[in-house]
């Protein structure tokens, strides 16, 4: 198994599991010094995992909101928006990488038109010019998340084609 691994800018970042434990206990610690959020809100899809794991070391509830992009390169889209549980609480809205912040911003409009408390934005790497509220790792490398890392094709569990073509 790999450890975090760049290859120079624009590289790649491989990361592995160890090292995403490690990203979410930083990016928990970061988020508990400045904010007590009551819900963590995971967008879906891979922004869920390191937002359950940060509502777990935060002892905080879990919950998720789903956007999307039709196809690479598109506008982002809501799927499933915010549960109304989130009204008049604190909110950490979590996904795993910002870059343009297209789909923080939609996550963040759709929680606010719910009318939370307050609410804040979080993510495991920040790679271009959108700043949310925390991060816990900056880099402009591409990268490579354990859980997106391998896909089944023909009853195969195999190396994603377009990351292995990265690798």
């Amino acid at each position: 198994m790999r450890r975090a691994q760049s290859s120079g800018p624009k590289g790649v970042l491989e990361v592995d599991w160890p090292f995403f434990g490690e990203l979410c206990r930083a990016l928990a610690l970061r988020v508990a010094r400045e904010y007590q959020p009551e819900i963590v809100l995971g967008v879906a899809k891979a922004g869920v995992i390191p937002g359950v794991v940060v509502a777990s070391i935060m002892q905080c509830e879990f919950s998720s909101m789903a956007v999307t992009r039709r196809e690479a390169g598109s506008q982002p889209v809501l799927v499933s928006g915010p549960p109304p549980s989130i009204r008049g609480r604190r909110i950490l809205v979590v996904d795993e990488t910002c870059d343009t912040g297209s789909t923080m911003r939609l996550a963040l409009s759709e929680v606010r038109a719910l009318h939370p408390a307050e609410v804040r934005s979080a993510v495991s790497f920040k790679t271009g010019e959108y700043a949310p509220d925390f991060y816990a790792f900056e880099t402009e490398n591409f990268i490579i998340l354990p859980w997106d890392r391998e896909i089944i094709q023909n009853g195969e569990i195999v190396m994603r084609p377009d990351y292995a073509a990265r690798l």
